[in-house]
């Protein structure tokens, strides 16, 4: 009962955290507390018995083979001079600045503020991602936390190993030939295992509906067999495997990444909430003032300095550096990993081991809390903040596409951009003054290169259904599914049977049921315009409809704050004196 309690309570917090734009880690945790130490509902170590460290093991071994698998050597060439400092020399910085707090403030031992640093000092893409949404930062600052974020996640969860694996066999007394023995055997067991399953993926032998299940079994076994030959070194060996399969060429991994995704979102979930219930209240003798106190420290003293000693030489404003100095939320690496660490540290025998667990938990919560209360303010101080994001992406370049951008265009604050891989309507667009990205939308070298300041929404109106489809699927975690939008190219009889979509594929449409592409281009060519028109208490909805006719076709309507709203089969818009309607008008008679 108390473990489907946990999945209910778990995806409850995920949901809080997806409405309020704000990290899961933070609400997962403090449920944990609540249930835990506060209450006393919920006692790990007597629900589970044996199997609770077992069952933490295997799921941060899956949380750190899932991290380590974004981690692009390609990629690291072209994310600027500041995200590599930030992510070498600078992490490093940080790891021994971090380090030296928790030794002086905290009271940890030499060995325990080096592991304290190592799981301190990195941020990680599920809790920086939902705190640009809500700072929405300028483009360049976005980026530079972005990439530190995914580069710095792997690379912190092997600083922590290390220092782990230095620590277990310092503390065991263990030679340096066994530390590095452990290292080699968790190098070894992760790179062969990756190279094996790498091959069986590139030559489709696992077939594809067998490839996550296949994947997971590959991970488990490279963890237990490494722990096996050489204790301890299974963490190492996964976090090997991950990077080495993410850097093989020719091998497809992007479903098992969203397999592996979504199965660490359910581990973290479940996870969190366990290892917060099993912190011990009142915390031990002076954590809680000593966890305060390096958190401020963190805050504004070693996290600027690393972020100055990086960025020397880059081409960043001081204002950007000031933002980027603010925001380092510390997220799942520094929580689960510190928690195994502890429960086996405390097996050890080793003293302090259970002050690191809550040290770590208030740094997390504390840069989380405060970070996301006074980021957004800070930026638009800075004069670092993007707009609200209330503009359009249009996928499409032809004559119906052109129009409607220009009329959403010649609204003042709503910015626009036009992507396609045609270079002649592209061109076509640059002539007409609209900001344009040449190329799919749904690629690569778009995740990297287009930029979506201000973009809220997105319109595939291309005359490929197929790219639209495409486009559509690409841009719903990005916007949200109710601000995806299609133009049809079928009608509604012609896209049932076989030449219909699968459901999943396809957006919202846009504009009347009768409305497609072909008919849109075919009244415009027949003299149909959009007009954009400012309603008033004397000029209203009726009125509009009177003067240009009953034909006429709503296809926008802009509130009087600024957000844009839809006109379509699903959604049926009622305009309102002071809104901006865009409408497809036919020819004066």
């Amino acid at each position: 009962m108390l473990l489907t309690l946990m999945l209910g309570i778990g995806f409850l917090c995920q949901w809080v955290a997806w409405r309020v734009r704000l990290p899961a880690i933070l609400f997962l945790l403090l449920a944990g507390i609540v249930a835990g130490p506060v209450s006393g509902l919920l006692r790990p170590d007597a629900l589970l018995g044996d199997l609770l460290f077992p069952m933490v093991s295997l799921a941060v071994a899956v949380i750190l083979f899932e991290g380590s698998l974004t981690l692009r050597f390609g990629e690291l060439k072209g994310i600027g001079h500041a995200v590599r400092g930030l992510v070498t020399y600078g992490a490093v910085a940080a790891l021994l600045m971090l380090a030296a707090a928790a030794h002086w403030i905290g009271g940890l031992s030499w060995e325990l503020s080096l592991l304290f640093g190592a799981l301190t000092c990195v941020t990680g893409p599920t809790v920086i991602a939902p705190m640009l949404r809500t700072v929405r930062p300028n483009a360049r600052i976005a980026s530079v936390l972005r990439w530190e974020g995914i580069v710095i996640d792997p690379i912190g969860a092997l600083f922590a190993v290390l220092v782990y694996e230095a620590i277990v066999s310092h503390r065991e007394g263990h030679s340096i030939q066994v530390f590095l023995g452990t290292v080699a055997c968790g190098v070894i067991v992760g790179g062969v295992a990756a190279f094996v399953l790498g091959r069986l993926l590139r030559r489709q032998v696992i077939p594809e509906y067998l490839q996550n299940f296949g994947t997971l079994a590959a991970v488990l076994a490279a963890f237990s067999l490494s722990n096996h030959v050489a204790h301890e070194s299974g963490l190492l060996a996964v976090t090997i495997m991950g990077i080495a399969l993410g850097n093989m060429r020719d091998v497809h991994i992007d479903d098992i990444m969203d397999f592996k995704e979504h199965l660490t979102t359910l581990l973290v979930s479940t996870l969190f909430i366990l290892l917060a219930a099993r912190l011990d209240w009142p915390l031990p003798d002076g954590a809680l003032f000593a966890g305060i106190a390096i958190f401020v420290v963190g805050q504004v003293l070693i996290r600027p300095l690393s972020v100055f000693l990086s960025s020397i030489g880059s081409t960043l404003a001081w204002r950007e550096r000031a933002l980027i100095a603010w925001v380092a939320p510390r997220g799942i690496v520094a929580a689960s990993v510190s928690a195994l660490f502890a429960i086996r540290l405390e097996k050890i025998g080793m003293s302090g081991a259970d002050k690191m667990v809550p040290l770590v938990f208030l740094m997390i919560i504390g840069t989380v809390v405060f970070q996301s209360a006074t980021a957004r303010p800070l930026a638009r101080w800075l004069k670092v903040a993007d707009p609200e994001p209330r503009g359009v992406l249009i996928y499409g370049s032809d004559t119906v596409a052109l129009e409607i951008a220009q009329a959403l265009a010649a609204n003042e604050g709503l910015r626009v951009v036009v992507a396609d891989d045609d270079w002649n309507g592209i061109r076509a667009a640059r002539m007409a003054g609209l900001p344009t990205f040449f190329g799919n939308p749904a690629s690569q070298a778009a995740d990297r290169n287009l930029d979506l300041a201000g973009i809220g929404h997105l319109f595939a109106m291309s005359t490929h259904r197929e790219l639209n489809s495409l486009v559509s699927v690409h841009y719903r975690e990005e916007f949200g599914r109710d601000k995806v939008y299609r133009l049809r190219n079928l009608s509604p009889e012609e896209s049932h049977g076989r030449a219909s979509l699968a459901g999943s594929l396809l957006a919202t449409a846009l504009f009347a049921d009768d409305m497609t592409h072909a008919r849109f281009a075919e009244l415009l060519g027949e003299g149909w315009r959009i007009k954009s028109t400012r309603l008033s208490e004397t000029f209203d909805w009726p009125h509009f409809i009177e003067q240009y006719g009953s034909r006429t076709v709503l296809l926008f309507g802009m509130e009087e704050k600024g957000d844009l709203r839809v006109a379509s089969g699903a959604r049926e818009l009622e305009p309102r004196p002071g809104w901006t309607v865009i409408a497809l008008v036919p020819p004066e008679r």
